[in-house]
């Protein structure tokens, strides 16, 4: 068995790398820690942090096919973020025009949660915790 420590980071490749790279940093709040230009390929490798810890690898190349369907493709299923007062967030979400789904309510840990995309309709869930 391996012995993983945690999860180092989660790879994104997005379609319009500015449009994501503002959302990533202005409205999730993530902190730009490296921003690489490879002209070779045509693509950006961005590293983004929530506070100090490395969280998302950002990248952009020219063509990228889109996300075959949503959200039930094979692969990745979303990003979870967890959020202190999910109401102040679902307060931001409104303020800055981004649609979202309305809150449930994990039939587990009767914890709230609600769903919302990326500018490449990656869906990410918000998780009061």
């Amino acid at each position: 068995m391996l012995k993983l420590k945690r999860v180092h980071h989660i790879a994104i490749i997005c379609s319009d790398y500015r449009r994501s790279l503002n959302f990533y940093t202005k409205v999730l709040g993530m902190n730009l820690l490296a921003e690489h230009y490879r002209p070779e390929q045509q693509s950006y490798k961005t590293d983004l942090a929530l506070g100090d810890h490395y969280v998302v690898e950002l990248f952009s190349f020219p063509t990228p096919p889109p996300r075959p369907s949503h959200p039930e493709a094979a692969g990745l299923r979303h990003l979870a973020f967890a959020v202190d007062d999910l109401d102040a967030a679902i307060g931001e979400l409104d303020a800055l025009g981004i649609a979202h789904e309305d809150t449930r309510i994990d039939g587990f840990t009767g914890k709230r949660f609600l769903f919302f995309n990326d500018p490449d309709n990656l869906p990410i869930e918000l998780y009061e915790a």
